[in-house]
């Protein structure tokens, strides 16, 4: 079993990557706390992240290989969030399997592009608003995270699962609770009742009224083949779906604009036509991803890296990708640079293998409609606060800002 950490990872992420550079200078995986006083591997070597992540000796299932979990402990800790649910998130083998191939006709390549249309009329309807703003009050400051970055992915994955107008807000705030790992048992608790209410609704209306959304289809699956999926996976499916499908893409989208503005050659690029949005989206995903470390897997037996460390079995492992993603052996000694043109050669910002985002398709897809639209809007939009003035959202589990403070022009 563990020892006693060498790091206390920050619970509020106030560093990220400053935080991954230095545990990566110490060895590829080191031994860390994270709150609770939960002990974990913290991975930020990109080669050996990729290879555990496609290991089968290596779980995502708590309730068989997490011997802390099963013996009662961190139950009620933040990590229940994260690990105490039964989606694809947590499970491992023909469990995660099985739930992931009902969940999969939701993110075909086909549905993603039919997508489209959609994504440039929430887009525009936005920046409609903005600039209506910008005429009435010229050179006001604007936060762009909740007036843009936010409501484009959150008004397309609930359209997608047919989430209701009046719904919405609540989903967007119980999300947003997730990323707090300083909650306690009361909080804990607290969320999750309002979370199962919220999405209890949204099941019960499917039932009584289906659509051709994904959760009529989901709910289909349930009633027509129980066996097929159980009550409690169908809601923590749909907590995970929905939750993943726009808060990671909001940070991607933050992100990138935020990188573009505090790097004007390289936004100059890009609108010479010399650096695509594609390659925008790609490189921000390696420099700035929107899950900087994912909680948690597990080793089903001893794992002996090439340095000699031993994961023993039963040991938590946090993935780290942040570090990863400026881990100079992957990406070269200018790893720690923004830079759209380089030629990536791969990112793991949306993980690997049988595990990876099944919605990678359509976050890029989102992300590059939306920042393409933004900037050919507003040509001239600036940030209206010293770089190092804008705050970062207090998690070590998210990668983003709590806002976006801009001029627009």
């Amino acid at each position: 079993m563990v020892t006693q950490p060498v790091h206390h990872l920050d619970p509020l992420g106030a560093d990220l990557h400053g935080e991954a550079q230095g545990l990566r200078s110490i060895g590829p995986a080191v031994l860390v706390e994270l709150p609770a006083g939960i002990p974990a591997w913290a991975v930020t070597s990109h080669q050996l992240l990729k290879t555990l992540l496609v290991d089968d000796r290596v779980s995502k299932d708590p309730r068989r290989h997490w011997p802390a979990w099963i013996d009662g402990e961190y139950q009620d800790s933040w990590v229940a969030m994260w690990v105490g649910v039964t989606n694809m998130l947590s499970t491992y083998g023909t469990d995660h399997a099985r739930l992931r191939k009902l969940v999969a006709p939701a993110f075909t390549a086909r549905r993603t592009e039919a997508l489209r249309p959609k994504v440039e009329q929430i887009s525009g309807a936005l920046l409609d608003a903005l600039e209506v703003l910008q005429s009435a009050t010229p050179g006001a400051v604007v936060d762009l995270q909740s007036a843009y970055a936010h409501p484009v992915p959150m008004q397309v994955i609930c359209e997608l699962f047919g989430v209701s107008e009046d719904a919405r807000p609540d989903v967007a705030r119980l999300i947003a609770m997730f990323m707090d790992t300083s909650a306690g048992p009361e909080q804990v608790a607290q969320l999750f009742g309002q979370i199962y209410q919220v999405l209890g609704d949204l099941i019960a209306a499917k039932r009584a009224a289906p659509g051709e959304d994904m959760t009529s289809v989901l709910v289909a699956s349930r009633d027509e083949d129980g066996s097929t999926l159980s009550e409690v996976e169908l809601r923590d499916t749909l907590l995970l779906t929905i939750g993943a499908g726009f808060e990671t893409t909001v940070h991607l989208i933050g992100n990138a604009i935020h990188a573009l503005l505090t790097h004007p050659d390289q936004l100059a690029a890009v609108r010479a036509g010399e650096v695509s949005w594609s390659q925008v989206v790609e490189e921000t995903l390696r420099w700035a991803p929107s899950i900087a470390n994912l909680p948690l897997r597990f080793a089903i037996e001893d794992i002996e890296l090439p340095d000699g460390t031993t994961i023993r079995q039963g040991d938590a492992i946090l993935a780290g990708f942040a570090g990863a993603g400026r881990d100079p052996e992957q990406h070269g000694e200018r790893a720690e640079e923004f830079d759209p043109s380089r030629q990536i050669s791969e990112h793991l910002a949306f993980g690997y293998g049988v595990h990876r985002c099944i919605g990678a398709p359509l976050a890029r897809l989102e992300a590059e409609i939306a920042l393409r639209a933004l900037f050919e809007r507003f040509p001239g939009l600036e940030l209206a606060a010293k770089p190092d003035q804008v705050t970062p959202i207090a998690s070590f589990i998210s990668g983003g800002w709590s806002s976006l403070p801009v001029r627009l022009s």
